[in-house]
């Protein structure tokens, strides 16, 4: 997605980046009817940005969790100093890590501490997830499951909650189809009024933060 004209002064920076991606995505299926299905088998969607479009902080299994300092330094850093006005966590379909915390194997190492959130949303689920005969459908409920839970610890964060009281700003919770390029709308957060065009994106392994007029978004 580059090299667009930047969207109208007025209305809302998440819905201008929806409809962005949707168009993108129709646009990259028409021009390579293979592109997503490769990059669902495990490519990696190239996409330009320019210099300072985006503010990148990297995880594995998209996990919010709120002790660890890396991923609180990075909402500070955006919502209290960057002033973002939306805050869009992204789940995606294909995730290894839920594919990991489904299972009843080991990873190993430390990498099984960072997956115990994604086995709680497992526990906790249990029956809805069991209910589910398709592998590939159970990985993505708990992928929505997962997002669901994070944005609920973003909104306990206090930075956030500060940010909503004093300047509305938005959270949100979608999830990137890798198969299709496109992001779904999972309807949870807060429903504050919209901001000023700017925010922050969290995709696969990545939270990104798009400022000023432009919808730029990137998935590593």
């Amino acid at each position: 997605m580059a090299d667009q004209p930047p969207p109208p002064d007025t209305g809302d920076a998440f819905e201008y980046a929806l409809s962005s991606n949707n168009a993108w995505a129709g646009y990259k299926g028409h021009q390579n009817p293979d592109f997503f299905p490769k990059l669902a088998s495990g490519q990696a969607p190239q996409i330009r940005l320019q210099p300072g479009d985006v503010f990148v902080h990297r995880n594995i299994a998209n996990i919010v969790s709120p002790t660890d300092i890396n991923t609180s330094a990075v909402i500070e850093y955006a919502v209290a100093h960057l002033k973002v006005k939306h805050v869009v966590l992204a789940g995606h379909t294909s995730c290894g890590g839920a594919a990991a915390a489904l299972g009843d194997s080991r990873v190993g190492g430390v990498l099984d501490t960072w997956l115990t959130p994604l086995k709680a949303i497992k526990a906790a689920h249990g029956e809805e997830l069991s209910s589910i005969s398709d592998a590939k459908e159970r990985a993505t409920r708990i992928a929505e499951l997962n997002v669901d839970a994070g944005v609920k610890i973003l909104l306990a964060n206090h930075v956030i909650q500060e940010a909503i009281q004093d300047r509305g700003l938005k959270v949100k919770g979608v999830i990137f189809d890798i198969g299709s390029g496109r992001l779904r709308d999972l309807g949870v957060g807060n429903t504050g009024d919209a901001g000023a065009p700017e925010g922050t994106v969290r995709g696969k392994h990545a939270m990104l933060v798009f400022r000023g007029t432009n919808a730029a978004m990137k998935v590593t």
